[in-house]
């Protein structure tokens, strides 16, 4: 049976629309440079506030891919 190995990483995606948009561009941005992304799990969600109101949703997202390290 083959094995195989997965790296995870930790990102943080923003918008100013909201927590699914936030982590829609990390992983939209992950796959950009990296080949074989497996899973995504929203860790945390969080928003930065100015003059009282919403100005970013965060979303930070640990994104597992394939790792072909030699």
């Amino acid at each position: 049976m083959a094995t195989s190995v997965y790296k995870v990483i930790e990102l943080i995606g923003t918008s100013t629309e909201s927590w699914e948009k936030a982590a829609a561009a990390a992983i939209n941005r992950a796959g950009k440079s990296l080949r074989d992304l497996r899973i995504a799990e929203v860790s945390a969600l969080d928003m930065t506030i100015e003059n009282g109101k919403v100005a970013t949703y965060r979303a930070k997202v640990k994104v597992s891919f394939k790792f072909e390290g030699k």
